[in-house]
């Protein structure tokens, strides 16, 4: 069954493009486009919804509040140009968080974030999407350890490591930060160009990588071991 798509949002291009993107995914239906979040809950109550893209900055009520308002809301993806609600959107849950402009790949990422959802549950994610483009020097995640969400400058992360249950981040700024999350699953969240599975239980910063053979790197003073089965990819990403 298609995911059927609410937009929300306050300005007619805004709710185009995204309209225009629903449509051009055979998976997705539109369930309806809102300029407000009155609308929208109106919506929400005529008709089954699968997930919510909606914009936080609004004339009467911030998408922000209307998402805290609903009882039972649908899964939602934030689409705003303010990155300072990231650490809001992480608190209230929400599957994604897009920065306007939003780009065709980005918006097909959230959306794959939804459908799983919809599988077989897997437990509540302890690290929060990216809100700034993955190229800003500043793009950041959440990441919630000691009860408390952390904010992580991807650029510092020099490498992460499985450890069971847990994912251990070890950054150049500060002691490393152990999250209960699998390596897959933040795997998904770092941008390809900038980071590189070596191993099942490791991925590293390549902008930290100090040196490397076919069998080891050398990331922040460790040396990190290259699995079999990502050794060509090892060679081609730097360039050996």
């Amino acid at each position: 069954m298609p995911l059927r798509c609410l937009l929300v949002d306050d300005e007619p291009p805004a709710l185009d493009v995204l309209e225009t993107y629903v449509r051009a995914v055979p998976t997705l239906e539109l369930a309806g486009r809102c300029e407000n979040a009155l609308q929208a809950f109106q919506v929400l109550q005529q008709q089954p919804v699968d997930v919510l893209l909606l914009d936080i900055q609004m004339p009467q009520l911030l998408g922000t509040d209307f998402l805290r308002s609903l009882r039972h809301p649908p899964p939602v993806i934030f689409t705003t140009a303010y990155p300072q609600y990231a650490l809001e959107g992480f608190e209230l849950d929400v599957v994604d968080y897009l920065l306007k402009p939003i780009a065709f790949d980005r918006f097909l990422r959230a959306i794959d974030k939804v459908a799983g959802r919809h599988a077989p549950a897997t437990g509540t994610p302890n690290i929060a999407p990216v809100p700034l483009p993955v190229e800003s020097p500043e793009a950041f995640i959440y990441v919630r350890t000691d009860r408390r969400a952390v904010k992580v400058v991807l650029r510092t992360i020099q490498y992460v490591e499985s450890q069971k249950d847990y994912v251990r981040i070890v950054t150049n700024t500060d002691k490393p930060l152990l999250v209960k999350q699998s390596l897959s699953s933040l795997a998904e969240l770092l941008p390809a160009d900038q980071f590189l599975r070596i191993h099942r239980s490791f991925i590293v910063g390549l902008h930290h990588v100090k040196s490397f053979t076919t069998q080891h790197l050398e990331v922040a003073g460790q040396e990190l071991p290259v699995g079999g089965l990502y050794q060509k990819e090892v060679q081609r990403s730097l360039g050996g």
